[in-house]
């Protein structure tokens, strides 16, 4: 299968804001497993301006954009060198590719795209892909990495794009209410709305209503997708392997 894999700030920061290396050590693990498995995968990685902030200290004032482009700059070079390091370990070569909301209207662009991350694919380059932060700015931005990924797993048509988040899924209701029940699976055209609340996360731009808005769109796209918790140990084996015994919500398309 070819994979879409989007790891999300909350899944690669600590409650502290600091990148957990010991998360994406134990993450970059799976994703081999999954290449030596016959896999193609892409990484949709968060991260880099949480990594960034924590980087540098500045001791003047700076606005929003100001921020995001310092921390995103800063801190891209640090987590692709991260990712570098680590996948090394397995003989993984890894290529970053950053990009703009822009690239994916039809056209050169898009078409270059697409071309640079099909022979990387091709010659066994596992493609590191994030948003371009220092210069997206305001409109030119996609509402998160979420969003992203699911245009990179329409893109290269993948068979499965899987979202990491901090949850384990879409619930009835709150995660944290005893009488929520997990929606495991999410048939075409089902509507969920009723159970999502806009909210966004700790770290990243996201949230549950940005993961379901992407979900349904790419499900639509005749692509399956996952909703599943990154903090939970081993968890791209087990939604390998185990399935029904490993906490998930799947959005199925049509057949």
């Amino acid at each position: 299968m070819r994979i879409v894999i989007k790891i999300g700030s909350n899944v690669l920061t600590r409650k502290d804001g600091k990148l957990d290396v010991t998360r994406v050590s134990a993450l970059v693990d799976q994703v081999a497993w999954l290449r030596q498995q016959g896999h193609e995968v892409i990484l949709v990685s968060s991260g880099a301006v949480a990594c960034g902030r924590n980087e540098l200290k500045v001791d003047h004032t700076l606005d929003s954009v100001e921020q995001r482009q310092l921390f995103s700059a800063l801190g891209q070079v640090k987590l692709i060198g991260l990712y570098y390091d680590l996948f090394r370990e397995f003989h993984i070569h890894v290529g970053q590719v950053l990009t703009m909301k822009e690239n994916f209207e039809p056209g050169e662009q898009y078409d270059n795209q697409r071309a640079c991350m099909s022979v990387m694919l091709a010659n066994g380059v596992l493609p590191i892909v994030n948003e371009n932060d220092t210069v997206c700015v305001t409109e030119l931005m996609f509402t998160d990495n979420d969003e992203l990924s699911g245009l990179i797993a329409e893109m290269m048509q993948a068979d499965t794009l899987i979202l990491l988040s901090n949850i384990d899924g879409i619930f009835t209701g709150h995660p944290d209410d005893p009488q929520s029940q997990l929606i495991r699976e999410v048939a075409p055209g089902t509507d969920l709305s009723t159970y999502i609340k806009e909210e966004k996360s700790a770290f990243g731009r996201g949230g549950m209503h940005s993961k379901y808005t992407t979900a349904s769109r790419v499900q639509a796209a005749g692509i399956r997708v996952v909703i599943a918790n990154g903090e939970r140990d081993d968890i791209l084996l087990d939604l390998m392997q185990k399935p029904e015994q490993t906490p998930h919500t799947a959005f199925f398309p049509c057949l």
